[in-house]
């Protein structure tokens, strides 16, 4: 769950890091991941004594975006890939980029290369799609050029 860029929960759900139990550390971004989420402290909780967190405690500490009922679940991740979907393409992958970029390196090169994808956007069809249809009070038709 951790590499996914959303994660809804349902409120019975329970997360933990297992791996330990077996002989192994967490893979798959365990170790790396999972402190940059919750904290260190946490992480440390979750791995080593191997507690299992229910979807309330995930989101309180970052692990998760949301929490809804079981039977809100499809329901609610549908509405949330709808939204996405609605955005462009290329911008929503810049947004992306930045953001992951930004937790690679000082602060002060995540603001440059925020500004050169920021000034990117500005070469894109989408960027003139979406601000005509903006000023025209409609949804824009972005085509991820």
């Amino acid at each position: 769950a951790m590499a996914c860029d959303i994660i809804i929960a349902s409120d019975n759900a329970s997360f933990g890091q297992p791996e330990v139990n077996v002989g192994v550390i967490p893979g798959a971004g365990g170790t790396q991941i999972l402190p940059r989420l919750v904290g260190e402290k946490k992480a440390k909780e979750l791995i080593s004594p191997c507690d299992r967190i229910s979807a309330k405690e995930a989101y309180e500490c970052g692990l998760v975006n949301k929490v809804v009922p079981p039977d809100k679940l499809r329901e609610t991740v549908l509405e949330v890939i709808a939204k996405i979907v609605s955005k462009s393409p290329v911008i929503m992958k810049l947004a992306k980029l930045a953001i992951n970029r930004s937790l690679e390196v000082p602060l002060s090169m995540g603001m440059q290369n925020e500004g050169e994808f920021f000034g990117f956007c500005f070469s894109t069809q989408d960027q003139k799609e979406g601000a005509k249809a903006f000023l025209e009070k409609r949804a824009p038709k972005y085509t991820g050029k």
